[in-house]
């Protein structure tokens, strides 16, 4: 039933993506802010990489909690106070579809 609820949940906030300006928002703060502690290109640092290889087996749900709320004991911190769950619901499709490799031009344009 979980499963059932948050696909739900899942399928009414994609319906409700950031805007394309956002996204571009979005996609500095993954390489300016993220990519301070996850590497530049996001294959890891003094965070995890967040290469698709490695959030493959990772359920979308785990991924978007630790953006939103972090992990207490560790140097992720939480984002709730600057994301909202639809946008942090769209940087874990993204991370988890291989956005490190566009951050780069697509955060700069």
């Amino acid at each position: 039933m979980f499963a059932s609820l948050f696909n739900l949940f899942c399928a009414s906030v994609q319906a409700q993506e950031p805007t394309p300006e956002r996204q571009q928002e979005l996609l500095h703060l993954l390489k300016q802010d993220c990519g301070s502690c996850h590497g530049m290109t996001l294959k890891g640092g003094l965070g995890p990489a967040l290469l698709p290889q490695e959030l493959e087996q990772k359920p979308l749900a785990l991924i978007n909690n630790t953006i939103l709320f972090g992990r207490p004991g560790t140097a992720m911190p939480p984002w709730q106070e600057i994301l909202t769950e639809q946008e942090t619901l769209w940087l874990s499709q993204q991370l988890k579809h291989g956005i490190h490799a566009d951050i780069t031009n697509k955060a700069e344009k």
